[in-house]
């Protein structure tokens, strides 16, 4: 990791791949990772863990499947959100966003137990920052 600031207008240029998050920094055992999103996740949880979602620019919706039914967040550039371990959910960006995770080191994009994963999502626990 870096010993220097890191700008993150930077590092979201660095790269052009959706669903594919790009490890910024950690912070003791958690990774910070920055996406950039457009079109629909898939449907996963978070068995042991929650997920944390800054919006950088754009809007991500958050659906979710809760005991009461189901239900979508709306979140505009600014917002945070913690989606609670063992909540199944699912990340969309219609007109295409750039997040924020912070989540803990290994933590896999699409869960412990997901739907089939399309060609668009990159099942990873980050990837190195290339900057």
């Amino acid at each position: 990791m870096s010993s220097e600031p890191i700008p993150l207008g930077r590092a979201l240029a660095s790269f052009d791949a959706l669903w594919s998050p790009r490890i910024v920094t950690r912070v003791n055992d958690y990774d910070v990772r920055v996406a950039k999103v457009e079109g629909e996740h898939i449907w996963h949880v978070h068995d042991d863990t929650d997920e944390f979602f800054l919006v950088l620019d754009g809007e991500l919706h958050i659906s979710l499947r809760e005991p009461d039914g189901e239900r979508t967040v709306l979140l505009p550039q600014g917002s945070v959100f913690t989606v609670p371990r063992g909540t199944e959910h699912r990340p969309y960006a219609p007109a295409g966003a750039a997040i924020l995770m912070f989540e803990p080191t290994g933590t896999p994009t699409v869960g412990d137990r997901h739907d089939e994963i399309p060609d668009h999502v990159d099942a990873t626990t980050g990837h190195a920052l290339d900057t």
